[in-house]
């Protein structure tokens, strides 16, 4: 099994979406998680936008980077997954592993209506959707 890390600043909105197609696209070859450097609350937008799509991640827990370095947790993948504004807030897990890096806006930062919130965090989930059937694909 290859294990993979998401990681992004909060571990709130885009971590958590690209942990829950990896869950659904990977089957039994990955196993995975996600963190973040200052973690959050779930993002209530990113748990509907995926709750659109069949997938329930309205239960998880945001995880802390330096907590799962603490318990001693390797990864085989690292994939960050910050915007290119906040790529130097993003967070890094040592070690020797193959590192992907893979901007997405942040839904925290989304401004307007709500259903204006709502299109721009279908947009981000649906390129990270996209990223991650692309991963599982080159990872046959």
């Amino acid at each position: 099994m290859t294990k993979v890390l998401f990681l992004c600043v909060h571990n709130s909105a885009r971590s958590q979406m690209a942990e829950g197609f990896l869950k659904k696209y990977g089957g039994d070859k990955f196993l995975v998680e996600s963190a973040g450097l200052e973690p959050g609350k779930l993002n209530p937008y990113a748990v509907r936008a995926m709750a659109e799509v069949g997938i329930d991640i309205s239960g998880n827990t945001t995880k802390s980077v330096f907590d799962l370095r603490a318990q001693g947790r390797t990864y085989d993948v690292v994939v960050t997954v910050c915007s290119k504004e906040a790529a130097e807030r993003c967070p890094v897990f040592p070690g020797q592993v193959e590192r992907h890096h893979w901007p997405f806006d942040d839904p925290s930062s989304f401004k307007g209506s709500e259903e204006e919130i709502m299109s721009r965090v279908r947009q981000v989930r649906d390129q990270i959707e996209e990223a991650v059937k692309t991963f599982v694909a080159s990872h046959r």
